[in-house]
């Protein structure tokens, strides 16, 4: 698929950077599938271009980097549609991870769920000050399995993943920045600036050096493949879960989801007869 042919993504590339952007700001540059096959293709060509050195990954507008992927698809995921989803996002990670040249998340505004896992797959964040960052998966009946618990650990410590996956709340960006989930937080007018900056001082560098690098900073993570699969499969089965449909329906009508209701089903059942014990 040619550049010309993309809806859901642009891209650019000048001076040996490769600017990759979700261009859909009126859904807060939330992804479906079409979005995730021209991200994969758009690294692809990033990763091919031997003048590239720096690919910068953003979203469109100021309001939202990403939001991970559009409820209003995946409300539609059944096994089958849940589990080509996956192999797609399964590819775009081996583009991103496996690429060899360092990526650099641009973050302006929500920064949210596959949104952060996203960021969490790139080498280096700068955000604006505006940027928020979070997830929402226990929020929709769902949870960030697509490198996100097994990344996330790894930047904020075990407690504060949990925290923050679990809770499903939110984060301004110098409380980010002081987690270590991202890199450098700068104005919003500055953020373009500062990016440009970073990625000079990477083509500055010898680029088998930074290949090499990336690939042995990789090594401890890239043991969680196994664990990326395996939530893969996880998501697969809830996909097809009452629960599952009824925190993506609470969404879209704008209400708090009754997940009440499967706690008490889940229970186990009290026979206090006297055959009971």
């Amino acid at each position: 698929m040619p550049t010309e042919a993309f809806t859901d993504v642009l891209f650019a590339e000048t001076n040996g950077i490769a600017t990759i952007t979700i261009n859909r700001p009126e859904v807060h540059n939330a992804f479906r599938e079409r979005t995730i096959e021209e991200l994969t293709l758009a690294f692809e060509m990033a990763n091919c271009i031997d003048s590239v050195g720096v690919i910068v990954l953003t979203g469109a507008g100021d309001q939202a980097f990403c939001t991970g992927g559009d409820v209003m698809a995946e409300q539609k995921l059944d096994r089958s549609s849940g589990q080509k989803m996956f192999a797609k996002a399964m590819h775009l990670s081996t583009e991103m991870r496996n690429g060899g040249k360092p990526i650099i998340a641009a973050v302006r505004g929500y920064c949210i769920g596959g949104g952060n896992e996203l960021n969490l797959q790139c080498d280096l964040t700068i955000a604006a000050d505006n940027a928020v960052f979070g997830h929402a998966g226990p929020r929709v009946g769902s949870a960030p399995l697509w490198w996100g618990t097994q990344l996330l650990p790894r930047l904020v410590g075990d407690k504060r993943a949990r925290e923050i996956i679990y809770l499903c709340r939110q984060y301004r960006a110098e409380e980010a920045e002081r987690m270590g989930w991202v890199n450098r937080v700068v104005p919003l007018a500055e953020l373009d600036q500062e990016v440009q900056r970073w990625a000079g001082e990477l083509l500055a560098k010898s680029p088998q050096a930074l290949r090499i690098a990336r690939v042995s900073l990789n090594f401890e993570s890239d043991q969680s493949y196994a664990s990326v699969l395996h939530g893969g499969q996880l998501i697969n089965l809830v996909q097809a879960s009452e629960e599952f449909k009824e925190g993506m329906t609470a969404f879209l009508e704008r209400r708090k989801p009754d997940f009440e209701r499967f706690r008490r089903g889940a229970s186990w059942p009290i026979d206090e007869g006297p055959s009971g014990r």
